[in-house]
């Protein structure tokens, strides 16, 4: 019993003094992203004139910023289950943006994305009903 108890808590002690990060909540806590392009469900291709103008970073506290044109935006992102994905409701700051196609879709679609899916380096956001998809590739920060 001694043998036992002894061999449990050295092995608290050695699990709990792991030097190793946690992974990422679902794999995108703690990463940012910029547009590639939408592909509607009935097949429409939409590419953003300049991907970086249009980002979203997800925190590992359940937060998020975006970036929709040249309006900025703050909210909070929770997971429903495996590759199941929520947004709250969005506070975007807005300012006057010269016309573009992305951001009425984003701001419009946003709040029914329900899934993702993280594949070959790219983040993926599936709206609702076969609303389409938005597809991000990570935003690489200068060395």
């Amino acid at each position: 019993m001694k043998t036992s108890l002894l061999l449990l808590v050295t092995l608290g002690l050695v699990v709990g003094c792991s030097s190793a990060k946690p992974a990422p909540l679902g794999g995108i806590g703690g990463t940012s992203w910029q547009l590639v392009k939408f592909q509607g469900g009935n097949g429409t291709v939409l590419t953003p004139d300049d991907r970086a103008k249009y980002t979203v970073a997800f925190t590992n506290d359940g937060n998020l910023r975006t970036r929709f044109d040249c309006n900025r935006g703050r909210g909070v992102w929770i997971l429903n289950g495996p590759n199941q994905i929520r947004f709250g409701p969005l506070d975007v700051k807005r300012e006057a943006c010269a016309p573009g196609p992305f951001y009425d879709h984003l701001v419009k679609r946003w709040p029914y994305v329900r899934s993702y899916v993280v594949k070959d380096g790219h983040l993926f956001l599936s709206v609702i009903d076969n609303g389409g998809t938005y597809e991000f590739e990570p935003i690489v920060k200068p060395g």
